[in-house]
């Protein structure tokens, strides 16, 4: 008895230990990760929203501001006075001479405790270096600007993918139950005398196709849902098939707006672009270039102010003795001295005349630059403007198609019901039905996303 508890005994701490084990770790033996929440559903501004805290181009696009903040402070530092502190210590080889063995020097011992302040005058009048630093810092927030676009066009593509892909998840559903319909039709059929084996067989492989193409509808809005939520969450450990659903806002309603005049869509877009504000900052930052290429020609005033101690003993006062029949001495140690230095360059072998060239080559190029950018968004609106047209107008024949087919399946179905048509026209109906409603989608969200497009280059998204 003894032997059979003691065995009862650890068979339950066996499950226990086992239970808690598969609660811990999991059932397959691996770490189980923390599941991040989600949203059941996202709307595109929240998509937006999230994209902005979590992008990694923003993130970097700030980086480069927060650097070129720090080079303007730099420049701006340097035209400040400067302070340090000089320490040092010389030994020279004593020969019997007060200087020692290098006349250079004029004693064994000398020490340098001085406090250093030193200004380059001119620096005060040559504004060219803060200006080209300033400059730069702005053309990294318009870049910021630039990259906070791009992202958002990313996002609402990305936004919109799943929206189809969900629309054709729908689709195909439909077109699956309308495929067990017909086989059920077929079957019946056949146990009645009234179709052939041929049918049923049709039928069967028709729906197993549909529920083929459903299965890959699915694995589509996997991969849309997967593309969108590396953008808008900071952990790749999600699982975003389960836990994301975006919000269906493709309404003929709300698509079929009136599009604002060209010229309007062409000041604004004008007036709110980044790309265009970074290409005029960069001509400005090249033409300081310039200017600060031809300071090569200009002479440089510094001037440097020494306070402290450059003596042969550490100390405010030396004793010196005195010549002969007279007293010794104190000498002061502690003192200043003031220099002023001025450099006028004279021959550097075109060093300078081909920097300036160089600066001159790089600021025209910006120029073309801010050319190649007005044309390349006056072209892009202009193509954005053409493409909604087309997408606008087409949406209502889109539309009658879809109901067209869909009503061409019902007679068909009545017609091969009564005989007068062949299951082979049936699976025919049933794929144009399905074609007409994945394009009737799919002209739904190409409006939208032009429209989309439109608010970004715009500056109204």
């Amino acid at each position: 008895m003894s032997d059979r508890r003691r065995e009862s005994g650890d068979a339950r701490w066996a499950l226990a230990w086992g239970l808690l084990a598969t609660c811990l770790i999991g059932p397959k033996g691996f770490a189980q990760p923390t599941p991040v929440a989600l949203p059941p559903t996202i709307t595109l501004a929240e998509a937006l929203t999230r994209a902005r805290q979590f992008s990694g181009q923003i993130q970097s696009a700030n980086l480069a501001t927060l650097l070129a903040t720090q080079d303007r402070l730099q420049v701006r530092a340097a035209q400040l006075p400067s302070v340090s502190a000089f320490n040092q210590f010389i030994y020279t080889q004593a020969n019997g001479t007060p200087s020692g063995v290098f006349v250079a020097n004029d004693g064994v011992h000398i020490y340098n405790e001085q406090a250093v302040v030193h200004e380059e005058v001119l620096a005060w009048i040559r504004k060219g270096e803060l200006q080209r630093a300033m400059a730069a810092e702005a053309v990294t927030r318009a870049k910021t600007d630039v990259a906070a676009r791009g992202l958002t066009s990313t996002v609402v593509q990305n936004y919109y993918a799943i929206v189809l892909a969900q629309r054709k998840v729908k689709n195909a559903r439909i077109s699956v139950t309308q495929s067990e319909r017909f086989l059920d039709i077929t079957q019946k059929l056949e146990k009645g005398g009234e179709a052939a084996r041929s049918d049923v067989v049709k039928a069967q492989i028709d729906l197993q196709q549909r529920q083929r193409d459903s299965q890959e509808a699915m694995l589509a809005v996997e991969k849309t849902k997967i593309a969108l939520g590396v953008l808008i969450f900071p952990d790749l450990n999600v699982d975003f098939s389960s836990g994301l659903e975006a919000v269906d806002d493709l309404q003929p309603d709300t698509l079929l707006l009136l599009l604002p005049p060209v010229a309007d869509a062409q000041g604004q877009a004008m007036a709110t672009s980044p790309d265009l504000t970074a290409a005029r900052l960069s001509i400005d930052q090249a033409g300081y270039d310039v200017r600060v290429s031809r300071y090569g020609y200009l002479p440089s005033l510094g001037i440097d102010l020494f306070y402290g101690i450059n003596a042969n003993q550490f100390a405010v006062h030396s004793r010196i003795p005195g010549v002969t029949g007279e007293e010794p001495f104190n000498r002061l140690n502690l003192g200043y001295v003031a220099q002023a230095t001025l450099n006028i360059p004279v021959w550097n072998w075109g060093a300078t005349k081909s920097k300036i060239k160089q600066a001159e080559l790089k600021r025209d190029q910006a120029q073309r630059d801010l050319s190649l950018t007005q044309r390349a968004l006056q072209a892009k609106l202009a193509g954005l403007y053409a493409e909604a047209r087309v997408a606008q107008v087409q949406l209502e024949s889109l539309r009658q198609s879809a109901n067209l087919a869909a009503e061409s399946l019902r007679l068909t179905l009545l017609r091969y019901q009564a005989g007068e048509a062949t299951a082979q026209e049936v699976v025919d109906t049933q794929t144009t039905v399905v074609t007409a409603r994945n394009a009737y989608d799919d002209g739904q969200t190409r409006f939208r996303l032009v429209q989309a497009e439109l608010q970004v280059v715009t500056g109204n998204l």
